[in-house]
């Protein structure tokens, strides 16, 4: 093939990379820009940008309420989602048999099978378990979906560990707890980082499941978005949406200062 020619894919495949990009950007940027309307409806600004509905915000006790609902709840299911997942990984991985691909398997179900069939699931069993409207069926459903970003994230970090880093410590005298806690998962920490971050935003941003177990007393911030649609279009929700993303990239940004610190 002719300069010229490998010329023209070089362009062809980074004008196609840039429209994909820019389709998955626009609707992003849409958000902020109705978060700033000056109007009592979702639109974009028409006079003059507006921060009316950030001040709301952080003034509304419903809102406030919802936050902090969602904050508790992601922060405890991302923490048993993650020692239960580093784990199931790591058990898996010294295993390394067809049980142990099984198990990894069905660790992954919750996020294979559709959302709404899993929710429908849960509810005839939270039912039987009493935990419909509690705070306690929705971390425990929150950290079982959110099990499997750890287990894929901490089993590709084990992919790469070294197992004579493992023998050597069990040679030297140390217990598996002990080359559990400062050989393994010290070497695989980017992957346990990234799967706790993954957990968390599933958690912060899941809704079908709420939707499902949870009554009138746990109102997580997802719901509230999703009543505020059903009942009023309050430009709000769109400052809720773009603190959302906010926070979202904020964590990935984490996420990647992690990984490249380990790199490097």
């Amino acid at each position: 093939m002719t300069q010229s020619g490998l010329g023209n894919i070089s362009i062809m495949t980074r004008s196609l990379a840039w429209a994909i990009i820019c389709f998955l950007v626009l609707p992003i940027t849409v958000v902020f820009a109705v978060s700033v309307t000056d109007r009592h409806y979702l639109s974009l600004p028409e006079n003059g940008i507006s921060f009316q509905y950030y001040r709301n915000l952080l003034t509304s006790g419903p809102w406030l309420t919802s936050i902090l609902q969602s904050f508790i709840i992601a922060c405890v299911s991302t923490a048993i989602a993650g020692v239960a997942g580093t784990l199931c990984a790591i058990g898996c991985w010294r295993l390394s048999n067809k049980a142990s691909n099984f198990i990894r398997l069905l660790m992954l179900a919750p996020i294979m099978v559709p959302t709404i069939v899993y929710a429908l699931g849960i509810y005839q069993f939270w039912i039987d378990l009493r935990l419909i409207d509690s705070y306690t069926g929705v971390i425990i459903a929150h950290a079982v979906t959110g099990i499997p970003y750890v287990v894929i994230t901490v089993s590709t970090a084990l992919a790469g560990f070294d197992p004579r880093l493992e023998q050597a410590s069990l040679n030297l005298g140390a217990n598996m707890a002990q080359t559990l806690r400062l050989v393994i998962i010290p070497n695989i920490m980017p992957g346990v980082v990234s799967g706790l971050i993954f957990a968390f935003i599933h958690s912060w941003d899941e809704l079908v499941i709420v939707l499902f177990i949870a009554g009138r007393g746990v109102f997580t911030l997802p719901r509230r978005m999703w009543d505020g649609i059903n009942e009023a279009l309050d430009p709000t929700m769109a400052a809720v949406a773009a603190v959302l993303i906010l926070l979202t990239i904020c964590l990935l940004v984490v996420d990647i200062y992690a990984r490249s610190r380990r790199a490097s």
